[in-house]
């Protein structure tokens, strides 16, 4: 049997999937995370051989989003099988949960078949990736703001006012700024609502 945890945030999602895989003779559901940090709890104690992750899921300061949650499970649990599952087919999603050590990248609007055979594959020991999204990633490149410049244009992507943001970040108004700044520019960006929208697109946020 694969033993197979589903991780998504929106539970009457994590709940379909559960009972599609319970459909499967070889596949066992072991368990449902509606967030990062539970993925990571229940990755331990559930001792998957295959994590169904979504990207955008309520986390905290030490495992904010499917990615950190995919990083934490694999270091602990090399063995663990991650395949991230998400809305967007972002080339930078991809690239982001290929370094985070995922061994797979899927979207939700792919059949129950190919996700099935994805799960088998994955536990197998092969890449799972769609090549054109994959084509894609590697042309785009990495992103190329740094982790506090990402943080800062992710708490402005709501469009509060500076004062907000540095209060989201824990920084001076005058460090949001300059960070804002710098990443309009490595963006070629003419607004920070551009900024958002370039980084948004590419996956970066």
């Amino acid at each position: 049997m694969i033993r197979v945890l589903v991780a998504d945030d929106q539970t009457i999602i994590a709940e379909a999937l559960g009972a599609l895989l319970r459909t499967e003779p070889d596949l066992e559901v072991v368990g449902l995370a509606t967030s990062a940090p539970e993925s990571v709890r229940q990755a331990a104690e559930a001792a998957p051989d295959v994590v169904l992750m979504d990207v955008q899921m309520p986390g905290a300061p030490d495992c904010r989003d499917g990615f950190e949650a995919t990083a934490a499970i694999v270091a602990t649990r090399p063995q663990t099988k991650v395949i991230v599952l998400t809305t967007f087919g972002r080339p930078g999603y991809l690239r982001r949960a290929m370094e985070a050590g995922a061994v797979g990248f899927m979207v939700k609007d792919a059949s129950a078949d190919r996700l099935v055979d994805a799960v088998r594959r994955a536990y197998a020991g092969f890449r799972v990736v769609d090549p054109d999204l994959a084509a894609a990633s590697l042309s785009i490149g990495p992103s190329p703001l740094t982790r506090r410049e990402t943080e800062v244009l992710a708490a402005a992507a709501g469009g509060g006012s500076t004062a907000a943001v540095a209060a989201a970040t824990f920084l001076s108004e005058g460090t949001v700024r300059n960070h804002l700044s710098t990443a309009i520019g490595k963006l070629g960006a003419g607004s920070r609502a551009e900024a958002v929208r370039i980084a948004t697109d590419n996956g970066w946020l």
